[in-house]
């Protein structure tokens, strides 16, 4: 059986900056724009809350899904986000247990 692949949102905060990723391994990925260690946009920009994910069995479905949420304009963004977490709450500490 094939890893669970993830498409992930983080935000700096409620309404703030967003970035969409896709990893098989959710926990550490969050994990490691939290500590920083990713050089990027991420870092830069201290985009680390954990608002949003979708879990895949396919990873080439994953990637598409990553691929074609960029592309959407913010606002479905922040519609997607607030249609499961309205408050923006970080969702990583309910996701490491």
């Amino acid at each position: 059986m094939a890893k669970p692949m993830y498409v992930y949102i983080l935000s700096s905060g409620k309404n703030g900056t967003l970035y969409i990723g896709v990893t098989n391994d959710l926990i550490r990925r969050v994990w490691e724009h939290r500590e920083g260690m990713i050089d990027g946009f991420t870092k830069r920009y201290r985009v680390h809350r954990l608002v949003y994910f979708e879990i895949f069995d396919d990873p080439e479905r994953a990637i598409q899904r990553e691929k074609t949420m960029k592309r959407y304009v913010r606002q479905w963004k922040i519609n997607l986000i607030e249609q499961d977490n309205p408050e923006w709450n970080d969702l990583y500490d309910g996701i490491v247990g």
